[in-house]
């Protein structure tokens, strides 16, 4: 482990009552939050009664945008950071952040690494100012959109920043691979609620064969929800979306029916890549796509992690809990505002402040 990781004694975490590891504050190298290395005696069974006041929210695939990366070549560490990623990507990732051009950041390929990096850049940026490592200390929960769990996970140390890089890098190949291997798309459905929308998938896939059939893939929030499927199924569905009184539909610019079963030929190679991969306790709860809980359990994570990308994202209870449960302040952290405004329909009187890179 580097000079700049974690240095932690085999005493050195203090568990809590909701069975997540807190550190003594002076055995805390501020300088890398994401390389934290915890003792295997702080594994705990898995909880859930975690009480989040502050919490850090990560952003997913579709996030990007060209020109990302150049604010974090302001501030030393943010910017080290895209020189490791450009070790171990074997290219220039930040050239293409900031250059593009468009399509070749939009890759599955290429954006999901390129985000990740990204959102774990405006952790930096956001330690380097004023009272900035103060407000890192007060998180107490974090969670990411799809993609964004293995952000969450990496800034609560879950595996150092390096590791995360390399299963999102395997990611992004394997859902890009098995978007290749059949005809599918995705389709945001605007103004209707998820039960409309479930009613709306039934319809379609009365009419299309058990190759195109379509569901709901991402519960994002109220009035927006995603569905995933065969091309011919997407179709009926944008055919049929205005007789249910949808206000409109978007076509998403993604390789193909992410959070489905066509994602199956992923999961095999996810789960060999992070079985070979150290996971450890979280330093504090994240919360899962898949049943929007948190895991303490390393061998849990794992489990999850593979089957993340054919379970359908469970980011409107993600953020309806951390609300109800009282969640003070959110950040999001990364490019896009996508998160903020989600939680802004959720509840207008939430706060929280986007941290760009």
């Amino acid at each position: 482990m580097s000079s700049s990781s974690l240095l932690l004694s085999s005493n050195c975490c203090l568990v809590t009552k909701n069975g997540f590891p807190r550190f003594r504050p002076n055995q805390l190298d501020k300088s890398s939050v994401f390389m934290s290395s915890i003792s295997v005696g702080c594994r705990i069974a898995d909880v859930d009664d975690y009480k989040p006041t502050n919490a850090f929210l990560f952003p997913g695939q579709g996030a990007q945008a060209v020109g990302m990366g150049a604010e974090a070549q302001k501030v030393p560490a943010a910017a080290e950071l895209y020189k490791r990623a450009n070790e171990i990507m074997g290219f220039d990732l930040l050239d293409v952040c900031i250059s593009g051009p468009k399509e070749k950041l939009d890759s599955t390929v290429l954006s999901q690494p390129a985000i990740y990096v990204t959102s774990l850049a405006a952790v930096e940026i956001l330690r380097a100012r004023e009272g900035g490592q103060q407000i890192i200390d007060s998180v107490d929960v974090a969670c990411g959109l799809s993609l964004g769990e293995y952000t969450a996970l990496a800034f609560a140390g879950a595996f150092s920043f390096d590791d995360g890089l390399k299963l999102v890098k395997l990611r992004g190949e394997a859902m890009q691979d098995a978007a290749d291997a059949a005809k599918s798309a995705m389709v945001s459905i605007i103004g209707l609620d998820s039960d409309k929308v479930q009613k709306l998938c039934d319809a379609a896939n009365e009419e299309v064969d058990e190759a195109n059939k379509v569901q709901i893939a991402n519960f994002l929030c109220p009035g927006n929800y995603a569905v995933s499927g065969g091309v011919k199924g997407i179709e009926a569905v944008e055919a049929k979306a205005k007789s249910f009184k949808a206000r409109m539909t978007v076509r998403l610019a993604v390789a193909g029916a992410f959070h489905t079963s066509f994602m199956n030929p992923a999961v095999s190679r996810l789960e060999a890549t992070l079985g070979a991969t150290e996971i450890r306790t979280p330093r504090i709860p994240v919360i899962s796509n898949v049943d929007a809980q948190p895991h303490a359990d390393p061998d849990t994570i794992k489990k999850i992690l593979a089957t993340q990308v054919t379970s359908p994202v469970q980011w409107e209870t993600t953020i309806k809990t951390l609300l109800t449960k009282g969640l003070k302040k959110s950040y999001e952290l990364g490019p896009g505002k996508v998160i903020a405004g989600v939680v802004k329909r959720m509840d207008r009187g939430a706060e929280i402040e986007n941290i760009g890179a």
